[in-house]
């Protein structure tokens, strides 16, 4: 969408987007961050971005941003303005406490210039979501904070070292961020009741879903299966995306040691990717790969026999992944090994793309990978439901309409024709 700012709902309009991660990062929430701020942008809106170094989900600050401390980069028509932060390479309730803190003071230090008419930040990352609250209020402007994860109920479900202390602080963050705000996104409905509970009054919450931000694929399967070292006739399980805490990603290196004739591939980064290596010592059936490329990612994908999505079982309502939408793109079968009450198997089990099975049980989650693999036909019709599900509810174009209309709601003269 490009429309002359005379013309544009937006055009003329100042808007600040602040998320911790944005592009280059390709997984997570910096492709949501981009995609957004560069569609208002594309719609006649003056827009900013407050992020900070691409580390995500590596954990290591890319190495063209390395002894960077401020910058300021145009891309897709946006001012992104970077701040250094600390960068765990590993988490500990500590730690990352201490990464919420770098980004806070920095953004709090340097903020982007000028007065904004609406403030809309991402939070997983409580920095983000009181770096947006504190803007906004120093400039008397609507908040939209958009809660892509609780980190309040993270820090109590994930596991991490120091949680239970850690969640008290985060939830009174979270709080901060919120009950000011003008209207809370939402990803998911699992996520309202967390989030009234934290005192924002239910009349103020919208449901914005993430949409799908990649391509489906293109290549042929069986050539990238040949090109990866895949055998034709060997059950490839296949994860993308971060190896935190609160994947719980044992149990798919336990599943490998099971199944010496199944392969699993851990595509990624994260801080737990050297644990998962020294778990997987000695498996050959156990293979760790790079994130892949924009131009080759759902090829990868959809080379896989099964799509794996894995949560600790603690894990109920603090996080649905955004993998999904990536994996329901690719049109090959889900099997997710969560808490059957949480928000992520309620998306699986909308999407009719996969099965569940119980989390941390490598046994329940081999026996779903062998009816698939003896049934190819009906694992072929389950991925098949995937893309089905993306053009009725994950496309780009609903996705981001959305976010149009939350700012049409807090800044009802559309026109541009205002100015503060």
């Amino acid at each position: 969408m490009s429309e002359a700012s005379g013309t544009s709902p937006l055009g003329g309009r100042r808007l600040l987007v602040v998320s911790t991660n944005y592009a280059p990062e390709l997984t997570g929430i910096g492709p949501y961050a981009t995609q957004l701020a560069e569609h208002w942008a594309a719609s006649g809106a003056r827009v900013r971005a407050l992020t900070g170094l691409p580390h995500y989900p590596s954990w290591q600050v890319e190495e063209e941003y390395r002894g960077v401390w401020r910058t300021v980069e145009i891309r897709g028509g946006v001012g992104v303005h970077r701040r250094r932060h600390y960068v765990p390479p590993r988490q500990t309730a500590l730690k990352r406490a201490a990464f919420e803190a770098s980004v806070l003071a920095t953004g709090l230090l340097a903020p982007p210039p000028g007065r904004p008419d609406a403030v809309v930040s991402q939070m997983p990352s409580l920095a983000g979501g009181v770096l947006g609250a504190r803007i906004a209020r120093r400039h008397r402007v609507p908040h939209i904070p958009v809660v892509q994860d609780l980190m309040g109920a993270a820090a109590a479900q994930s596991g991490i070292r120091g949680g239970d202390r850690a969640a008290a602080v985060a939830a009174a963050a979270e709080r901060y961020a919120l009950r000011g705000a003008a209207l809370v996104g939402v990803i998911h409905e699992s996520f309202v009741p967390g989030v009234r509970a934290l005192g924002v009054d239910p009349g103020r919450i919208r449901i914005v879903p993430n949409w799908t931000h990649v391509q489906g694929p293109t290549a042929d399967r069986a050539a990238t299966r040949a090109r990866l070292g895949w055998p034709a006739d060997t059950p490839v399980i296949l994860h993308s995306g971060n190896m935190g805490l609160k994947q719980g990603l044992e149990v798919l290196v336990d599943t490998a040691r099971l199944a010496p004739d199944v392969r699993i591939v851990l595509m990624g980064g994260g801080n737990q990717r050297d644990a998962l290596r020294a778990r997987a010592e000695g498996l050959p059936n156990v293979d760790f790969l790079q994130p892949a490329g924009a131009e080759e990612f759902t090829d990868v994908l959809a080379a896989a026999d099964v799509l794996a999505v894995t949560q600790r079982a603690s894990v109920l309502d603090m996080s649905v992944p955004s993998k999904l939408t990536s994996y329901f793109t690719s049109a090959r079968p889900v099997i997710a090994s969560v808490a059957d009450e949480g928000g992520t198997a309620d998306e699986v089990r909308r999407s009719g793309a996969g099965v569940l099975v119980a989390p941390e049980d490598p046994a329940a989650l081999l026996e779903a990978v062998r009816k698939l693999a003896a049934d190819p036909a009906a694992a072929d019709a389950l991925g098949a439901e995937g893309p089905r599900y993306v053009a009725r509810h994950l496309s780009r174009e609903a996705g981001l309409a959305r976010f149009d209309a939350l700012l049409a709601e807090v800044l009802p003269d559309t026109r541009g024709s205002h100015r503060r």
